[in-house]
């Protein structure tokens, strides 16, 4: 089964709680604290496997979590970070967020992105120990990994894609130039699958073609198979368009031309522009009196492109059409897969020293990354944890902010959705 878009839900580790302990021994009179640190938790990371054609690894479950990290320990000793969790994906991945935001683009083989990132380890006791609090009474928790809903797509690395109206013999070419195996039968749709083939027309050049199942006018609207395999020609240099000229359909090749550009252009405006070049297919079944091939080789010069009369059953015309996309591999840059409305962002975390405040409605609101992880640190039933989360708010300058707002005793102060009354 080929599988190649699935929605999966991905989880990085949680760190371990930091541990509260106190040296008990024999001989040290006057033992501190010397609880150790939680493990981080392990990172969810897709790396590239060459050897996997599919997503079928995601089909049967959606939900992926890394290893916790242990708790401390202790006598200082610290907790074992969680191990990560490698999934593997064919090379072409792209993964993206709930927002539809590409986060990475996966190509290289053994190429790796961290999806979600596994949360830190809380800190022990010994941590929080200072010339003044000589023996402090509580740890920090560990923190949570990160926990994403993304999209997994695959598009297929391939340098020449297929393209044209099903059954004008693309599965045909396909066999006869490459080692691929596609299914042929004289009826339309008979590929519902991409395939994949590796041309060696010029020795030392060799280049990788995907075939996808044929288009109809219409595609768009959700007719035939719609657009649902054209993201794997998305990646490709040049296109080469297979067209009937037989008419033993009773096709006009230059009609199907157009209306199969036009599906192109309405899925993706890049992809239109890909160099093309024609296939002017099953020309062993021309009759003398059948001057389509003519007609449609005049209008395609005309516009400037290159036609190429081949018979894909007999073999005819192909070694002439493979040396020539292969010419053009050479020349031909890139386009850019993505545009600006498909911006490639990384994870980052946000800058933990901005902390924003605004009053709604009488309460005062603290936002920022660093008030979270204070809030998610404190044991707010434990005296010296509260009085510590008094201090970073004192050395984050969020208390003199909310005085100069005007703040005054009794107003509610709701910090990363901790409220909290605020007294002089």
């Amino acid at each position: 089964m080929f599988i190649d878009k699935i929605t999966v839900k991905v989880i990085g580790g949680r760190g371990g709680d930091g541990s509260k302990a106190f040296r008990r021994e024999k001989y040290v009179p006057d033992g501190g604290p010397d609880g150790g640190d939680g493990g981080r938790g392990g990172s969810v990371i897709f790396k590239v496997n060459s050897g996997m054609r599919t997503l079928m690894d995601f089909k049967f479950k959606h939900k992926f979590e890394a290893e916790s990290g242990q708790h401390g320990q202790k006598k200082s000793c610290y907790g074992k970070s969680g191990k990560d969790l490698i999934l593997p994906v064919p090379p072409g991945t792209i993964v993206k967020d709930e927002n539809d935001i590409i986060i990475a683009d996966l190509t290289e083989p053994g190429e790796e992105a961290v999806i979600a990132k596994g949360g830190r380890g809380g800190r022990g006791n010994r941590k929080f120990a200072t010339p003044t609090r000589r023996t402090p009474n509580f740890s920090e928790p560990g923190f949570s990994g990160e926990e994403k809903e993304v999209t997994i797509e695959l598009k297929l690395i391939a340098d020449v894609g297929l393209l044209g109206f099903p059954n004008v013999g693309k599965s045909t070419f396909l066999s006869n130039s490459t080692d691929a195996t596609p299914k042929i039968a004289n009826y339309h749709f008979t590929t519902i699958k991409p395939n994949l083939g590796v041309v060696n027309s010029i020795p030392g050049k060799s280049f990788v073609i995907a075939d996808i199942p044929g288009l109809i006018n219409g595609a768009s609207k959700g007719i035939g198979l719609g657009f649902e395999f054209l993201r794997h020609v998305e990646r490709t240099k040049i296109l080469i368009h297979f067209v009937d000229v037989s008419g033993i359909e009773g096709r006009d090749p230059i009609k199907d031309f157009d209306e199969i550009n036009a599906e192109l252009e309405h899925y993706n405006e890049q992809l239109a522009k890909r160099v093309q070049i024609v296939a002017a297919n099953k020309i062993d079944l021309l009759s003398e009196d059948n001057d389509n091939l003519k007609v449609f080789t005049e209008e395609m010069n005309k516009r400037g492109i290159e036609v190429f009369p081949i018979s894909a059953a007999t073999g005819k015309g192909i070694n002439s059409l493979l040396k020539r996309a292969t010419e053009l591999l050479d020349t031909v840059e890139v386009i850019p897969l993505f545009d600006d409305s498909e911006l490639i962002v990384t994870f980052e975390e946000k800058e933990a020293s901005v902390i924003d405040i605004e009053v709604k409605r009488g309460i005062y609101y603290v936002t920022g990354t660093s008030m979270d992880r204070l809030v998610f640190s404190t044991d707010f039933d434990n005296l010296e944890s509260m009085r510590r989360f008094h201090r970073v708010l004192e050395h984050k300058n969020v208390l003199d902010r909310l005085r100069k707002m005007g703040i005054e005793d009794g107003d509610l102060v709701n910090i990363e959705g901790y409220e909290l009354e605020y007294i002089e």
